[in-house]
């Protein structure tokens, strides 16, 4: 997790899309289809020349909009077959220390993504782990017993659907 703040990243996702042509979209597009094209058969898909797609690319990893390159790893074969999302509420008093806590939290291995959020509870916090056993006591050992902690409220995940790509069709 990064430290950088909702408002900064939305200003800068903000200016970064005012920059996006055509020829970006379109590299978005294939990348968030098949993140391991080849720089090449990326070029040709898009209609440009493979030079011009290796410095497009680079440019829009320099300019954020392109934050990775990720794997999906099946959970399952890694031992951690059971997620949940755990919905954290801290005391009032320990609001102003919400950034450190998530990161905190986003160190520990059964963590996969911590989310600050607002409304009624302030971080959603998504694990994946062995089993009941392997949740509770990630719960109870590295939740429950923070003193900045109020309320947590546990739910398991049944299964996991991928929304459609963000730059799915020819316009944002």
């Amino acid at each position: 997790m990064t430290a950088e703040s909702s408002s900064s990243r939305t200003a800068r996702a903000g200016r970064a899309h005012a920059q996006l042509d055509d020829i970006d979209l379109a590299l978005l597009r294939a990348l968030e289809h098949d993140a391991r094209i080849s720089n090449k058969d990326l070029a040709a898909q898009v209609g440009v020349a493979p030079s011009t797609c290796h410095a497009r690319i680079r440019s829009l990893v320099r300019r954020g909009v392109l934050r990775g390159f990720h794997a999906e790893v099946d959970l399952d074969a890694l031992g951690r077959g059971l997620q949940a999302l755990v919905a954290v509420r801290l005391h009032g008093a320990s609001r102003a220390r919400l950034s450190p806590v998530a990161r905190d939290l986003s160190s520990r291995p059964e963590v996969r993504e911590v989310y600050l959020l607002g409304g009624a509870e302030d971080l959603l916090v998504h694990v994946a782990v062995e089993d009941s056993a392997a949740l509770r006591a990630f719960v109870v050992e590295h939740l429950s017993t923070r003193r900045e902690v109020a309320h947590t409220q546990t739910s398991l995940v049944f299964e996991h659907l991928v929304a459609t790509p963000l730059v799915a069709g020819t316009a944002l």
